[in-house]
């Protein structure tokens, strides 16, 4: 497979800019397919027909056979209609089985690179990268903005979950076993429950750092702040084609006219440089020391005391 072929994964916590990466990275000059999350259980069966059980399922080389074959598929854009039908409940998803369809077939014959974005992918992205040489980059957001952008949202996570999963405990997580055994058993408060996700996600990137090398990773906040930059930088760290209409785009979901926050979570046009610092004014002085407290010394790995 050449370089340009190779699939993209982009992967990282949830609210980490993984939507606004994926998006504008599909941009590219040289032809890119965008994949929506096919680890995330709401996925259309027509772009992806396995509807995993769990948020971030992991497949690893001891139960993930079964599902190259429908991954290889996706990956070449094959659509499946008959999955689609069979889930159609209404006139909106047979709108969107319409959108899918073209968009892949349009991606097939441009012979587009497949561009899969899909933070909930994170723990599987060993196994994606080496089954099928994918190039993945990684996004880091500050565990502040992280747990402010969680409890904004109300994002509540099933800790069970992962402990019905064994592989995943025995392989990724078993360090981390009390802790999500407990908050299995009694949710945590929303605050307490985004540290304990950030320090999972992002122990698990720290570990994976040491053994992939060739990954990108990129924090949230840099991209933010000097978009134009950054991105370039990551388009030739991926080997994608920059052109003058990805920077207009760039400019563009970036641009302090856009609000830094908004209603829908996948909207991609924010201030940037604002919203990397909105955490700031949705914390309190004593919540940013608990996460701080809480988080070190692994958020010391991505950040200083001057991003405080």
């Amino acid at each position: 497979m050449s370089t340009r072929a190779r699939p993209v994964l982009v992967t990282g916590a949830h609210r980490s800019g993984t939507t606004w990466a994926g998006r504008v990275l599909a941009a590219s000059a040289t032809p890119v397919g965008y994949i929506w999350e096919p680890f995330n259980p709401r996925h259309r069966p027509g772009t992806f027909p396995i509807r995993f059980p769990h948020y971030f399922h992991y497949l690893c080389a001891e139960n993930g056979a079964a599902c190259a074959g429908p991954i290889a598929d996706m990956l070449a854009f094959r659509y499946r209609p008959a999955a689609e039908l069979a889930s159609l409940r209404s006139a909106r998803d047979a709108a969107r089985m319409g959108r899918d369809w073209r968009r892949f077939a349009r991606s097939r014959r441009r012979g587009a690179t497949p561009l899969v974005k899909d933070p909930i992918a994170l723990f599987s992205a060993p196994w994606l990268a080496e089954t099928f040489q994918m190039r993945v980059l990684v996004m880091i957001r500050h565990p502040a903005a992280f747990a402010a952008s969680i409890r904004r949202r109300g994002w509540r996570h099933r800790f069970a979950g992962f402990l019905e999963q064994p592989l995943l405990m025995r392989d990724v997580l078993e360090p981390y076993t009390d802790e999500i055994r407990a908050a299995s058993d009694r949710a945590p408060d929303i605050l307490d429950e985004a540290i304990l996700l950030w320090n999972i996600l992002y122990g698990t990137v720290a570990r994976l750092q040491e053994r992939q090398p060739t990954w990108v990773v990129a924090r949230h906040e840099d991209v933010a702040r000097e978009p134009v930059a950054q991105f370039r930088e990551l388009y030739a760290q991926l080997g994608l084609g920059w052109s003058g209409a990805v920077e207009r785009l760039v400019r563009e979901t970036s641009d302090a006219s856009n609000p830094a926050e908004t209603v829908r979570s996948d909207a991609i046009r924010r201030n940037s440089a604002e919203q990397a610092r909105s955490w700031r004014a949705q914390l309190s002085a004593a919540e940013v020391e608990r996460i701080r407290a809480a988080t070190a010394p692994l958020a010391g790995r991505y950040y200083g005391d001057g991003d405080w």
